[in-house]
């Protein structure tokens, strides 16, 4: 018999994961658990897959549109949204920043404290 697997958390690396677990919970809500000195969890409010954050001691910030020889982004979040100028808006006040490049018009790529790449995209 096989086992049973569920996939529960995605880890992203960072420099202060404590700063970026307030970020994503003032964006996404949930709750912060797991508080140790180098981790954090985040878990969504009506369950699924949370989302831990973990101290890099030698963390390079990932580059958007990454060039050759550019620290490449290793993952991103894409995060549905039914108002991508509102949803942009609190992004920016929780502390993100807007890319300088945006693919698509109907996508808003960010770059949250620690500079990964997440998209905010039209979910209609």
């Amino acid at each position: 018999m096989p086992p049973t697997l569920r996939f529960t958390t995605v880890n992203i690396g960072a420099p202060d994961p404590h700063l970026l677990g307030r970020f994503y919970q003032q964006l996404l809500g949930g709750e912060l658990t797991a508080d140790e000195p180098d981790w954090v969890v985040l878990r969504p409010p009506n369950g699924g897959v949370g989302i831990a954050f973990q101290t890099e001691t030698d963390y390079t910030r990932p580059v958007w549109p990454a060039e050759p020889d550019d620290q490449q982004m290793m993952m991103h979040l894409e995060i549905g949204v039914d108002d991508l100028e509102s949803a942009t808006a609190l992004a920016t006040a929780a502390g993100a920043t807007v890319a300088d490049y945006q693919p698509q018009d109907d996508v808003r790529v960010c770059l949250d404290p620690a500079g990964h790449p997440f998209c905010l995209w039209l979910d209609q």
